[in-house]
């Protein structure tokens, strides 16, 4: 009686892993580090769960600059920002104007594609998702405050049901909490099973930038966003989709810890290139982002203020020097980096960059931060999959964000034809 009972739990069991995909599931956790899952020590069961039941990634490779805004837009398009549209978090002008309606994306997304199958989707704290054609969205929508994210989440209803069904008639969500984030996700997948979720988590990116790489409050936010995962696995469960849901978790960039501030635009003040960068009187400037920063000129064709800008570059300290290189331009066209910018630069080491013309040009700095080139180990993201039609027990030695919008489509049967990415080889159980 045991060997038959044994043999049916055999039997059912493979049915279960021999179900093709319906439904896909993409979490990201900005800020999410390989480490997480590789190392036992942060305490993350269930992404190592995840691991063991699927494939993960040893690095994920960001994009140019590796910042949330245009990682996030890379996952659900395959292409680079230059090409996508969305070259950092904040347009250099007008000033704090984030990218945040979904219209600003120039290539075709996996909302468009999904709706243009007739999919049901569903897109949580998502950057640049304001509009985006999906059926339940509750954007990303920066500093623009959370009345503006409640007029632009949908259905209409959503919120009001949210408040009521899920939080117990609160009269205000704090959307910034990873666990809530995951209980929003956890009523949307037992009300309606979208076929493709899309869900952010952003508690790990915002401790990072406080404590650095290994605070002791971004021990507890990994923690957080690990049981975050768990909630939404038990409402796959208790929805009866878990095995026909690929559920993927990855990030958009790592972190550096910080210990030097460096304000490039000091030097170009100092040189007589920028008078006031407030009232727009400058002939270049530098728009920082952290780990890079790009420079502007006033008039693009004008050569010989790019070369004054080069010889302010070439006259620094060598100390000064330790502390950046040039990224030019043919290499920026490599990475697929913004086409509008004449060059950047990038960080070196702990060094970060701000877009202060006053004071000091070099000062002590702390935290953590990125946006820089992503060719250094501490600003790769990571990636864990499981699910039908993902290898059990893969390793994919390196990857790329842009590699992600390929596989959700191919588990979709999407026609994503303009990715500039590919499904890593390892990932799929058949071979493709």
């Amino acid at each position: 009686m045991k060997k038959v009972l044994f043999a049916a739990c055999c039997i059912l069991y493979l049915q279960a892993m021999a179900q093709p995909a319906k439904n896909v599931v993409l979490i990201t956790i900005d800020g999410f580090r390989p480490e997480f899952y590789l190392d036992s020590g942060w305490h993350t069961p269930h992404l190592r769960s995840i691991l063991r039941n699927g494939v993960y990634a040893k690095g994920v490779n960001s994009v140019f600059p590796s910042m949330t805004y245009p990682s996030h837009t890379t996952i659900v398009t395959g292409v680079w920002p230059a090409r996508h549209g969305i070259y950092y978090n904040n347009k250099p002008a007008p000033k704090d104007s984030i990218y945040w309606m979904a219209s600003s994306i120039q290539v075709p997304t996996l909302w468009d594609l999904a709706r243009e199958k007739g999919l049901k989707t569903a897109s949580l704290f998502w950057p640049v998702s304001a509009q985006a054609p999906v059926d339940f969205n509750i954007p990303d929508i920066g500093s623009l405050g959370e009345k503006v994210r409640e007029a632009y989440s949908l259905p209409a209803s959503l919120v009001a049901d949210l408040k009521e069904y899920v939080f117990h008639q609160t009269t205000q969500i704090d959307y910034g909490t990873d666990h809530n984030v995951a209980a929003i996700a956890a009523y949307i997948i037992k009300k309606d099973r979208p076929d493709f979720m899309n869900i952010h988590f952003f508690s790990v990116d915002h401790f990072s930038h406080m404590q650095g790489r290994y605070g002791e409050l971004v021990h507890t936010a990994v923690h957080d966003a690990d049981s975050s995962v768990g909630i939404i696995i038990k409402a796959l469960q208790d929805a009866g989709i878990w095995n026909n849901t690929v559920l993927i978790v990855t990030g958009d960039h790592g972190f550096h810890d910080i210990k030097t501030k460096v304000s490039p635009n000091v030097w170009l003040k100092e040189a007589g290139l920028i008078s006031n960068l407030e009232t727009g009187d400058w002939k270049a400037r530098f728009y920082a982002v952290g780990g890079s920063c790009y420079l502007y000129l006033k008039d693009k064709n004008d050569d010989a203020i790019l070369t004054a800008v080069q010889s302010v570059l070439a006259q620094r300290s060598d100390e000064e020097k330790k502390l950046f290189r040039v990224i030019d331009r043919q290499e920026m066209g490599r990475i697929g980096g913004n086409p509008e910018v004449a060059f950047a630069l990038n960080a070196i080491g702990t060094a970060y960059f701000d877009n202060n013309s006053n004071g000091v040009s070099v000062q002590p700095g702390k935290g953590g931060g990125h946006g820089y080139f992503p060719d250094e180990q501490q600003i790769q993201t990571g990636f864990v999959a499981a699910g039908p039609g993902i290898r059990k027990g893969s390793i994919v030695r390196e990857m790329n964000v842009r590699d992600i919008a390929p596989l959700v489509a191919y588990m979709l049967h999407l026609p994503l034809t303009t990715a500039d990415g590919k499904i890593p080889a390892g990932i799929l159980s058949t071979n493709k």
